[in-house]
């Protein structure tokens, strides 16, 4: 990383405080004068736009403000305007939009939230109680193949599940290692690193960004080269909403072979559920980098339909049934895997499987947004170094079994994940991680009593595990965003430091340091956002 001196931070403090004088004389000014409002800001930023404004920025009077805000939220814990300050809602059709979206928030003195999926699993993308605006990222949505080079240009607004779809449209044999949800934005989901059932052959979705393209907090539209490494780097992994505005995506696709294998076996702890979970963790970092096995664990029925313990052991494996099989028999008999139990289909019909429907419908599923079905929701992460033994799964299955059980995701670790440095990018969670926990719990029924039973099952489940996972800091997956492990008050580095060193371990410092660069005035801020150092 490139060393700075004290006069360049000097320099950009000063800068700081002329810019915040001179938008804060603006503001009151504009306040005085009617016409000068955010929406007549925005169409002098866009005069090609201009005519047609209505369609680029919303306000709560518009017809439909209501109904843009809450058409991608997917955690109905957020879904109400009522207790928050959003003044306005732009829908950009380009970089030069979201430019002036923020030229403009500085001239009124509002704070910006960017929504590219509405999957923030504590809404800080669309939610915030200071007046703000929502740079809503959805008509930002196309996906450009080059499949002669191997690459791909995706807008933040599209879905993971847009961009699998067009890749496997234009260009066989190629993939890309990211998320199970097709409805998750590409912007937020790789701004966080982005693991997914390809990780443990590819890496992350972050590791394989090659070029970007950015709006910063002074407005200037950036890519790789303009922005610089430090810039690049942070952008990779270092979580959504933080260093500027992600318009455009350059990816590297991946090869993927014509057929690939998948499986789900579910045993319960009548079928020994607990030795093999206990096996899997000793062995599943070492599969080949072709295997993916996860464990979906949840309450279930036993044979007598009382209450016990399911384990679903979910594969995707880069071959065919007949290379599999052996392979299973060798690295983890236990199982018991067989033939019957294998389906081969393509690696884009994978990515539907992967979110637990029939891989046999139409593949123009996945660009259906709202064929997720919303709720309320609450998750949590960990991180796992250590196997757990036997009879402290066995613990675990009893707290579980407690109260309005959620579920909790093991996805296996090792492969490429493990080859690459921990502060290759900003996601630190690499050798030596034997498996990610996600803890999530979902619930239909609105009202307190029925969230506070919900957070007391995930709350008192997260709080047993803690001997179990990794410790100094307890780490947690950005993308699983938990409020819970700390949060901004007042916005200052020693603050963030708290819950930012759970999610990117010892680059956390080096984050800080860039923000303090390229938002020196802390511009893009929310409850849990990196706060800028200028004296590393």
């Amino acid at each position: 990383m490139e060393a700075i001196g004290v006069e360049a931070k000097m320099a950009h403090l000063l800068t700081y405080a002329i810019v915040s004088l001179f938008f804060s004389v603006s503001s009151a000014v504009f306040d005085l004068i009617p016409e000068h409002n955010f929406v007549t800001c925005v169409a002098n930023q866009s005069p090609q736009y201009s005519a047609t404004i209505s369609k680029l920025v919303y306000s709560p009077h518009s017809p439909s403000f209501s109904f843009i805000f809450q058409s991608s939220i997917q955690n109905f814990r957020f879904n109400s305007t009522k207790y928050h300050k959003l003044q306005y809602i732009i829908t950009p059709y380009s970089a030069d939009h979201v430019k002036a979206a923020i030229i403009c928030s500085k001239v009124h003195g509002l704070q910006v939230r960017m929504r590219s999926g509405g999957h923030d699993y504590e809404g800080l993308s669309y939610n915030s109680y200071v007046p703000f605006i929502i740079i809503d990222l959805v008509n930002l949505n196309n996906v450009r193949v080059d499949s002669n080079n191997g690459t791909a240009w995706v807008q933040a607004g599209a879905t993971v599940g847009e961009l699998y779809y067009h890749v496997a449209n234009q260009s066989k044999g190629q993939g890309f290692p990211a998320g199970v949800c097709p409805s998750m934005g590409a912007g937020g989901h790789i701004s966080g690193g982005g693991q997914g059932t390809l990780m443990r052959k590819f890496g992350l979705a972050a590791d394989n960004v090659v070029d970007a393209i950015v709006v910063t907090a002074d407005g200037n539209i950036l890519d790789r080269q303009g922005m610089g490494e430090d810039f690049f780097w942070a952008i990779r992994g270092g979580g959504g909403g933080n260093f500027g505005v992600v318009v455009e995506w350059k990816i590297n696709l991946v090869p993927v072979p014509p057929k690939v294998t998948v499986f789900n076996i579910p045993r319960t702890l009548e079928q020994n559920a607990t030795k093999l979970i206990h096996r899997w963790q000793q062995i599943a970092h070492k599969f080949h980098e072709d295997l993916f096995i996860r464990i979906i664990i949840f309450v279930g029925k036993d044979s007598k339909g009382g209450k016990t313990i399911q384990a679903n052991f979910n594969s995707l494996f880069l071959g065919t049934s007949d290379q599999l099989v052996p392979l299973m028999a060798k690295s983890f008999p236990e199982l018991g895997l067989k033939p019957e139990d294998c389906k081969e289909i393509s690696w884009i019909q994978s990515t539907i499987y992967s979110n637990g429907e029939n891989p046999g419908q139409p593949l123009e599923v996945l660009l259906d947004r709202n064929r997720v079905q919303k709720g309320f929701f609450k998750g949590k992460s960990d991180f796992v170094t250590q196997p757990i033994s036997e009879t402290n799964l066995e613990a675990i299955w009893e707290v579980m079994l407690e109260g309005e059980a959620g579920v909790m995701v093991w996805d296996p670790y090792g492969g490429k994940m493990s080859e690459i440095s921990e502060s290759s990018i900003p996601f630190p969670h690499r050798a030596g991680v034997l498996h990610n926990i996600q803890y999530f719990s979902k619930w239909q029924e609105g009202g307190y009593l029925a969230e506070q039973r919900h957070l007391k099952w995930i709350n008192r489940l997260y709080n047993f595990m803690a001997p179990f996972v990794t410790k100094n800091p307890r780490t947690a997956y950005v993308n699983y965003r938990d409020l819970d492990i700390g949060r901004n008050i007042h916005g200052i580095f020693s603050e963030a430091k708290v819950w930012g060193e759970k999610y990117f371990k010892g680059n956390f410092d080096q984050l800080a340091h860039i923000k303090g660069m390229v938002d020196y005035g802390n511009f893009f801020k929310n409850e849990q956002s990196i706060a800028p150092n200028f004296y590393l």
